[in-house]
């Protein structure tokens, strides 16, 4: 079981920052911040605390900051939490440098791009268009009676509202969340032909996967998506593109269906994996 303090985040950053040798003042003022932030989502998400901390809570919780901030603040925290644990983690990058660069493509376009690449790129593609997957959560993909979500988060019950013919799955997404996707019935049945006879152990940017299915994902995947849409659309704003793409989509949906917009929002953002409103409504851009 993690160790629990009853310490306040605070205090424990304030410990853990003044029992490091660093330079400064200002650089100890600094670690305390950042790991009070660690404190909190270890606390949050019931992983203990800072003296349980390790390189696997270290790179969830850097998954999770990556939505809110930019990279130069993503580092800071990283370099803290380091220093604490003493041990070197993965750079991790700032979804929200990357989704403040990219822009949504539209439907025809984003099938194009499909048409464009391999058997298991194109059908990654597609999937993570339909169910508005990050690049890594192609890996993690499983049926939900296999794996069910976590239960620390409250879900709305009309998430996937407008979606008719699908089947549930559950990917892990920023954080080390486990969460329930919607993929369409067709491209599921597809997807069930890939299932690999034994599950394999898969690295993407220093983080490793189990993944079930022969498709792509990670980073080789996002990289088979770019060049195939230079090739295409004769331009590119990435793989993440598809996530704005889903997002738009999703909103109009659930308007169409007589959601107020701030329903619709909370909705979509609990589907996408934010569970903060104010982080998917950049998508909308």
């Amino acid at each position: 079981m993690a160790k629990v303090s009853f310490r306040s985040s605070a205090s424990q950053a304030n410990h853990a920052a003044s029992g490091l040798d660093l330079d400064s003042v200002r650089t100890e003022k600094n670690y305390a911040g950042a790991l009070k932030g660690v404190a909190e989502f270890l606390q949050e998400n019931r992983l203990g605390d800072l003296r349980s901390l390790d390189a696997e809570k270290a790179v969830a919780y850097l998954e999770m900051r990556g939505q809110e901030v930019g990279q130069k603040t993503l580092d800071m925290d990283r370099q803290a939490i380091q220093a604490v644990i003493g041990e070197k983690l993965p750079v991790v990058k700032s979804e929200l440098a990357t989704t403040l660069e990219s822009r949504a493509y539209t439907a025809e376009q984003a099938k194009m791009v499909a048409a464009a690449q391999s058997e298991k790129h194109s059908l990654a593609t597609q999937i993570a268009e339909n169910a508005g997957l990050r690049a890594h959560e192609l890996l993690t993909l499983r049926p939900v009676e296999e794996r069910q979500a976590d239960t620390h988060r409250e879900y709305r019950d009309d998430r996937f509202t407008g979606r008719d013919d699908v089947k549930i799955y559950t990917v892990e997404g920023k954080g080390g969340l486990c969460r329930e996707v919607a993929i369409n019935r067709p491209l599921a049945e597809q997807l069930e032909a890939r299932r690999l006879d034994e599950p394999r152990t898969v690295y993407d940017r220093e983080v490793k996967y189990e993944q079930h299915y022969a498709i792509g994902g990670g980073k080789q995947w996002a990289d088979s998506f770019s060049k195939a849409a230079d090739r295409a659309l004769g331009w590119s704003t990435g793989a993440h593109g598809l996530r704005h793409e889903f997002a738009q989509e999703r909103m109009n949906t659930l308007q169409g269906n007589g959601y107020e917009y701030r329903e619709a929002l909370e909705i979509v953002s609990q589907e996408m994996g934010h569970f903060r409103p104010e982080i998917t409504e950049v998508y909308l851009r």
